[in-house]
């Protein structure tokens, strides 16, 4: 009876250091000098398919030496794109501008995270997980973009005004022994091209454009995003 753990103690020592054909011979040699049923004993030690450890055997038997491609044409997993002719062009569709109020677009609300992009993706029919989103955005030419404080807007002339006046304020209070108190009220965020942290996917060399100064516009004013 064959000692199987000695096999497998064996191949796990080497197993790193081969490539596929090296690995192919090297469970042929195995089985070769274990004998009489030593395919079926390495095939079982090594979790090599024995259609695998035959081709090695032959191999053993007529070597040839080996240039430039170790696999066979055709081997390997195929890419996405390859058995998915659509994904690239759907893809590619989520990640066009949001239209306000279109129906069509399911991630108009949403950050496009690689979750978010692939969940999407599954609900039009396609096989894709998160993890096949980076190389399927760089195919797209898409790179991940934070604010760039480009639009000068430049002073606000109120900007020194609403300053001057809170101190004048605070002074006149503290000369009559009142107390001043600062208060800081519920978050608000300018509405329009202003920075903000986080990042976003878009074409290459297409920085997200944002106003350089963070003064309110007065025609869109501010909103309170709480409680929405």
């Amino acid at each position: 009876m064959i000692d199987e753990k000695p096999i497998a103690l064996r191949f796990e020592a080497v197993r790193p250091s081969l490539d596929e054909r090296a690995r192919r011979l090297y469970v042929a040699a195995e089985a070769h000098s274990a004998g009489p049923g030593g395919m079926a004993a390495t095939a079982r030690a090594t979790g090599v398919a024995r259609s695998t450890i035959g081709r090695g055997l032959k191999d053993l038997r007529d070597p040839v030496p080996v240039r430039g491609r170790v696999r066979r044409p055709g081997a390997g997993r195929r890419k996405l794109t390859a058995k998915d002719p659509t994904l690239l062009t759907d893809l590619e569709t989520l990640l066009e501008p949001a239209t306000l109020g279109d129906p069509m677009r399911p991630l108009r609300w949403v950050s496009k995270s690689h979750d978010k992009l692939a969940t999407a993706l599954c609900a039009m029919d396609h096989k894709v997980s998160a993890s096949s989103l980076p190389k399927l955005l760089e195919a797209l030419g898409y790179r991940r973009h934070v604010n760039r404080k480009t639009k000068d807007g430049g002073s606000h002339p109120d900007r020194d005004a609403q300053f001057e006046y809170i101190n004048a304020k605070a002074r006149e209070f503290q000369a009559v022994e009142q107390p001043v108190i600062s208060v800081d009220t519920k978050k608000k965020e300018l509405s329009g091209d202003f920075k903000n942290p986080g990042s976003d996917y878009g074409p290459k060399g297409e920085p997200i454009k944002v106003d350089a100064h963070d003064f309110e516009n007065k025609q869109l004013g501010k909103v309170v995003p709480y409680g929405v």
